[in-house]
């Protein structure tokens, strides 16, 4: 999984951009370029224009300040939505289903997190607790537990990865892009710590899922909130004092709700 430090450099000359990749980050541009040639073809205009390939990225610059230094970044979760619907329905069946699958899809993430679990030090009271109770949520859950709608994944719910240019919201960053569910997909953006820790962003209010999405969103809602207390549990001064241990007491609530 991605460190929260950065897995790539961006170069702007005018209205191109280039991206190079860390080395640690197999596959990252091969996923970028074929989510933007996708994006390109079915639904223009949501992100930036492929131009070229060579093991860097080269594409169009996009007009658009990310909704994250946006002074009231809640004002525009229904534009936020729609990007995310649109980017979710983009691709068509038949051509989705010969999409490779996310960087970090379900199954993947799962045994992850429950690596994590086993070999956990112990931080603080609240934290173990969340750990240990995590740990029993999990052994239970099988990530293919109906609920799958397939769609294209961004496999990013980074807020700053949404841009907001006065009209509609657009999408960058596709690096860990590729063939999803959307419950999965939903629950990521809405626990990504972007999303709350300077004022809760509810997005999944415009999403009206059937039940069995729902109770998928809310298991994948459990299992994005582990992976999160675990990511900042190692993490630097990125976020305000006392971020992770509101994360694990997100994660307590998630486990109870």
């Amino acid at each position: 999984m991605a460190d929260l430090q950065g897995t790539h450099t961006i170069e702007m000359l005018g209205d191109v951009v280039t991206k190079h990749y860390r080395e640690d980050r197999p596959h990252a541009a091969e996923r970028e370029w074929r989510a933007l040639t996708l994006l390109a073809r079915y639904a223009p205009g949501l992100a930036p224009r492929p131009i070229s390939f060579h093991g860097c990225v080269i594409m169009s610059r996009i007009e658009g300040r990310p909704l994250r230094g946006l002074p009231e970044p809640a004002a525009h979760t229904r534009q936020m939505a729609a990007a995310v619907a649109e980017l979710h329905a983009a691709v068509p069946p038949e051509v989705l289903a010969g999409v490779p699958l996310r960087n970090w899809h379900a199954q993947a993430l799962a045994e992850q997190v429950r690596e994590w679990c086993e070999h956990w030090p112990g931080k603080d009271p609240v934290a173990d607790r969340a750990v240990r109770e995590g740990c029993r949520w999990l052994a239970r859950w099988r990530p293919d537990d109906g609920g799958v709608r397939p769609v294209f994944g961004g496999g990013d719910g980074n807020l700053a990865n949404f841009l907001w240019d006065g009209e509609r919201v657009r999408i960058v960053d596709f690096e860990d892009s590729g063939r999803s569910d959307r419950a999965f997909e939903l629950a990521e953006l809405s626990q990504h710590v972007s999303m709350w820790v300077d004022g809760e962003i509810d997005v999944l209010r415009h999403f009206d899922l059937p039940a069995a999405e729902r109770t998928r969103l809310r298991e994948c809602r459990r299992l994005h909130a582990l992976t999160w207390l675990f990511l900042l549990s190692g993490e630097g001064p990125r976020n305000p004092p006392g971020t992770f241990r509101r994360q694990a007491e997100r994660v307590l609530a998630e486990l109870d709700g």
